[in-house]
């Protein structure tokens, strides 16, 4: 397992410089930069150049690219304990053309709220889509079962954009309310839990409304499955308890391929949230990037893809260790 994970982790690197490369050269593929957008049709082209100049989208593309990466990993000594310091990567991530804002500032002001909201997601998707699904597998046929059925199907056709979209309107027109990021922005959690729960907890659950439908009939089919193997009917016919049959038998088989959902749907959700953040008034990565590619803000796109690209490989590595400790047979090489 280890030597696995040391694999999987040498892999990062490649991985996400691969990323970074084909946005890169996606962003040249596309017509029109930076400076389009910046002037419209108000500049000559005198004034074009000379902003390219300024921007530095006049050099070659290799060498603008070599030069954002090398930032990145270029050594930089850092104090680890006392006087001793230890060569660690700038991790520079470029600034924005317009504004010269660093991405680094905005990271560290956005990353919070997407991270967060992606958590918060995650938590309400299991809880949920896994509890119905064992209770719909363990009573199939009733009226329970169907019950169940039907609200994770409603929840699969409404699209959570426009279940949020008119969460705050009919939230607004019949009870006054509207989200508390409205007026206030965003809240730390430290500084204040109770505001920031609020802040997060409706977004978060029209978020994870889909995701806990899908997880339910996952959950219920391989529930269905496993309650069909034999070491099942073997722990039926010893008298055990049906709590200790569900619990401590099945259910962690049945979890495999939910948390390899689970696992898939934590990446998507970095990119995926875009309309519910705009909705809802959060600023996290998800607008910062939407609002990038309008702006043909190259270097932040690169950088986004770069994370998102780390936060996948991140997922994917944890699921496949959750593996191992839900089957024990399961062994890496």
């Amino acid at each position: 397992m280890r030597q696995y994970i040391l694999r999987r982790l040498l892999l990062v690197l490649p991985m996400m410089a691969g990323v970074s490369f084909l946005t890169f050269l996606a962003f040249r593929i596309i017509p029109g930069d930076v400076v389009d957008i910046h002037c419209g049709f108000q500049c000559d082209e005198e004034t074009r150049n000379a902003l390219r100049h300024e921007f530095g989208l006049d050099r070659p593309w290799y060498q603008q690219y070599g030069d954002w990466l090398w930032d990145i990993v270029e050594p930089e000594l850092h104090e680890v304990a006392g006087p001793i310091e230890v060569p660690l990567p700038r991790l520079d991530l470029g600034e924005s053309f317009r504004g010269h804002l660093a991405v680094t500032t905005e990271l560290d002001r956005r990353l919070p709220i997407t991270i967060e909201l992606m958590v918060m997601t995650l938590i309400f998707t299991a809880v949920l889509g896994v509890p119905l699904g064992i209770f719909s597998a363990i009573r199939p046929g009733t009226a329970y079962d169907a019950a169940a059925r039907f609200i994770t199907i409603l929840w699969l056709s409404v699209p959570g954009f426009y279940v949020g979209t008119l969460v705050v309107i009919f939230g607004f027109r019949w009870l006054g309310w509207l989200p508390p990021q409205f007026a206030t922005g965003y809240t730390p959690f430290f500084d204040d839990p109770l505001t920031n729960l609020e802040q997060f907890v409706v977004p978060s659950l029209v978020l994870a409304l889909g995701s806990a439908g899908l997880i339910m009939r996952l959950t219920r089919s391989s529930m269905l499955e496993v309650m069909r193997n034999d070491y099942i009917r073997t722990a039926w016919s010893k008298g055990l308890r049906e709590r200790s049959v569900i619990w401590r038998h099945a259910l962690k088989n049945a979890l495999i391929p939910v948390v390899t959902v689970l696992g898939l749907e934590a990446g998507g959700l970095l990119g995926g949230a875009v309309l519910i953040e705009t909705i809802f008034a959060l600023n996290g990565l998800g607008v910062y990037v939407v609002q990038a590619v309008l702006t043909r803000e190259l270097l932040v796109v690169q950088a986004m893809a770069f994370i998102f690209a780390f936060v996948y490989v991140l997922t994917n590595l944890t699921v496949d260790i959750l593996y191992a400790w839900l089957d024990p047979r399961i062994r890496y090489a």
